[in-house]
């Protein structure tokens, strides 16, 4: 039938009936459409999707052990030509059906061949290395139908019930096993460590917070009654203050009595004390005098003797009163009246020693 067509992207078209260019025995078709001629041409289509084959085989190792392997192999129909042409020779009128037949039996026998040449330890350690043979032992047999691999995953190996596999692993479980224990015991041993470290820091922090707290209570405290004593602590150094003041002025008002009292009671005594003192030694003299008159009967001497002597008892008189603490009041005319006072004295004393001595002459010449 006269039409134009065009293959799906996973399918290639296959149009027979008028030859290739490239010698194949139809025209292959990818990725774009074409005009078949009818009655002449007839065309066909093969996949191109990824198909999938499981296997489980039972194989013998090297030690005569049997194990079964499964396996899942995922191949697909090659993009060239040549791989198409070859796969749509093999397998178009039962796609995947056939493929997936034919390429588990391909692995199948390249399985048991490869795990005859190993030990089961080197197949359960190695289990990679065991699908990297396999793929590449039936590459070249996968290549001739035209189809290629994409993955080769080996599922599960068993021994059945012979338990060589789990003996095998024993060690390792115990291994395991001690070190999941070991692990578990650190764990167990570091989550009380860490417990107690954590129990010591909040009882660290707690502590330190207490202590931190009692130095504010205490601060605070010492504020409040600082604070209570300022007052009163002001008020007692005010009335210090106050005292001492008045202390003070008391003392500088004794002081001043003091000065009164020297000038008013013990100076003016003093004086009287000296002016005593002066009669008394100016009596003395003039007993002296009286009796070397007598004892001359001479008058004029003795008036003479007395003359010789004021002097003396004015300047005794001064003497006296220069140890004085006298407070003169009216300056200079103050300064005359004390010299005239005590010239005066003196002239008191002698007119008293002269009557004196005229009564006793008297009263021995009667």
């Amino acid at each position: 039938m006269l039409g134009y067509h065009v293959p799906d992207p996973d399918e290639a078209m296959l149009v027979s009936g008028g030859g290739s260019k490239d010698n194949a025995p139809f025209r292959v078709v990818i990725g774009h459409g074409t005009w078949v001629l009818p009655f002449f041409r007839k065309v066909r289509f093969l996949s191109l999707a990824m198909f999938e084959a499981e296997i489980a085989e039972r194989c013998v190792t090297k030690q005569a052990i049997q194990l079964d392997v499964r396996a899942v192999i995922a191949f697909k129909v090659a993009n060239d030509t040549q791989s198409i042409v070859n796969a749509a020779q093999r397998f178009l009128s039962e796609q995947e059906q056939e493929m997936s037949v034919l390429t588990g039996r391909i692995f199948s026998g390249h399985l048991r061949s490869i795990v005859g040449s190993m030990t089961v330890e080197e197949i359960i350690r190695e289990r990679q290395r065991l699908a990297d043979e396999v793929l590449v032992a039936s590459k070249v047999e996968m290549g001739n139908i035209g189809l290629s691999v994409d993955s080769f995953q080996i599922q599960s190996i068993d021994d059945g019930n012979l338990g060589y596999i789990t003996a095998l692993a024993a060690p390792h479980n115990a291994a395991v096993q001690r070190d999941a224990q070991i692990a578990q015991a650190a764990a167990a041993q570091a989550a009380a460590q860490a417990e107690q470290e954590s129990l010591r820091r909040q009882a660290e922090y707690s502590r330190e917070t207490s202590i931190l707290r009692a130095q504010y209570q205490h601060d605070i405290d010492k504020a409040n009654a600082e604070a209570a004593q300022a007052g009163p602590l002001a008020q007692a150094v005010a009335l210090q203050e106050v005292l001492e003041a008045q202390a003070e002025q008391a003392r500088k008002q004794a002081e001043l009595r003091e000065q009164q009292l020297q000038a008013e009671v013990v100076k003016p005594a003093l004086a009287e004390a000296e002016r005593v003192r002066i009669l008394a030694e100016a009596e003395a003299n003039r007993t002296r005098i009286q009796a070397e008159a007598a004892a001359s009967n001479n008058r004029i001497a003795l008036d003479q003797l007395l003359i010789e002597q004021l002097p003396e008892i004015v300047k005794s008189a001064a003497a006296g009163l220069a140890h004085a603490n006298v407070t003169v009041l009216n300056g200079p005319e103050g300064v005359g009246e004390i010299i005239n006072g005590m010239v005066g004295q003196g002239l008191t004393v002698f007119n008293s020693l002269q009557k004196a001595l005229s009564s006793d002459n008297d009263r021995a010449a009667d």
